[in-house]
């Protein structure tokens, strides 16, 4: 019993040391399905979720799993923690090590102290090793201890950064897509503009270079995805959906080879980005429903576009390319977006939709704003 008890603890301190290397240290996507991280997420979220049930839909809900992202943190460094210290405990259990001042192995109660203060560094002595063997464990706790502090002091910074450049350029789309963004409003204002459409091309170079990162950060830190955007209205799959929307127009029904160009590029990354992010949170596709962009609202749209000045192309053939590239992303945004709760923007809105930097109270106050639209209380900045 004690030999099992011995493995069994070794096992556990393995298993969470390579979880936390996969978690925090290694820069890739982890393939390997049943580790202790991916459990906490999967089982945390499950609960999350249906507990915003017992909130109204709208804001109180989004607020509501606003907290999730970072509140997991902390909830996930506690559980590798104690379970290190469970698993030295047991270990210390089954290889029955004398223990000073007694000189007789402790209960698992006692070593579970002795582990503890080990692994904190607290350094009380009033329970200590015995045996050169039961020394060394302590010396190795200790130090694993140590480093695992100094892992999270340094993956922290990182993670914020990386939360901070994603939430920089989102916040940048808001003036040119409204809010939620849309690839409609997009494109409208883009072809009312002196620039005209192709303008659009720096732009989409630099979403090519957001998918990019998105890619590699939220896949090396999977966590980030659970973190909300500031405002409600907004969030990085509906801004990544927005552009795969524009980028899917564009390539279809828009002149201008360097415009489809880059147009390609960035759908090309922008897909991947999605694609790659379903099968890390295990979504399979999931087409949306309704349409979101059905016959008579694309004709819509063209009619909308041309008013603005922007050259198009239309007829079956641009129709059927059309539904075959929203078939590349759509599925898997959807179902990225009903497993994390997001709303997906729609690609026309019913009406023009009001910017973030609309819905101020402050702003309404200020000269030549007093025709916007009122804003909600919980909305004011």
């Amino acid at each position: 019993m004690r030999i099992l008890a011995a493995v069994a603890g070794l096992a556990l301190i393995v298993v969470i040391l390579i979880d936390c290397f996969q978690a925090m240290i290694l820069p890739r996507r982890v393939v390997w399905r049943w580790r202790p991280a991916r459990f906490f997420y999967r089982t945390a979220w499950t609960f999350w979720r249906a507990a915003s049930h017992l909130l109204p839909a709208g804001k109180r809900r989004d607020g509501f799993f606003s907290i999730f992202g970072p509140l997991s943190l902390p909830l996930l460094f506690i559980l590798w923690g104690v379970s290190l210290i469970v698993g030295f405990a047991v270990l210390h259990l089954g290889l029955a090590l004398p223990l000073n001042p007694t000189g007789e192995p402790g209960d698992f109660l006692t070593l579970l102290y002795l582990s503890g203060e080990t692994f904190f560094t607290l350094g009380y002595g009033d329970v200590t090793a015995a045996t050169p063997i039961g020394r060394a464990l302590s010396v190795s706790e200790a130090g694993l201890g140590f480093g695992f502090m100094a892992v999270i002091i340094g993956y922290l910074p990182v993670l914020y950064q990386a939360f901070s450049r994603r939430e920089t350029v989102i916040a940048l789309l808001d003036a040119r897509a409204g809010s939620p963004p849309t690839a409609a409003q997009l494109l409208l204002r883009l072809g009312k503009s002196r620039a005209g459409v192709e303008a659009a091309v720096p732009l989409l170079a630099e979403w090519e270079r957001w998918s990019a990162e998105l890619l590699e950060s939220h896949l090396s830190f999977p966590v980030l995805s659970y973190y909300r955007s500031q405002h409600d209205n907004q969030s990085w799959l509906a801004a990544l959906t927005a552009m795969l929307d524009v980028s899917a127009l564009l390539l279809t029904g828009v002149e201008g080879d360097v415009l489809r160009y880059q147009a390609q590029l960035t759908f090309a990354a922008a897909r991947h980005a999605a694609v790659d992010l379903a099968l890390t949170f295990y979504t399979p596709p999931l087409p949306p429903q309704p349409d979101r962009l059905p016959a008579d609202t694309l004709q819509l749209l063209r009619q909308e576009l041309r008013s603005a000045g922007v050259s198009l192309r239309e007829g079956p053939a641009v129709d059927a390319k059309l539904t075959e590239l929203r078939g590349l992303y759509e599925p898997f945004v959807n179902a990225l977006a009903d497993f994390l709760r997001f709303a997906l923007p729609p690609v026309r809105p019913d009406k023009p939709p009001v910017d973030n930097w609309q819905t101020s109270a402050w702003m309404r106050r200020a000269a030549g704003f007093g025709e916007l639209p009122a804003a909600d209380d919980d909305h004011r900045e």
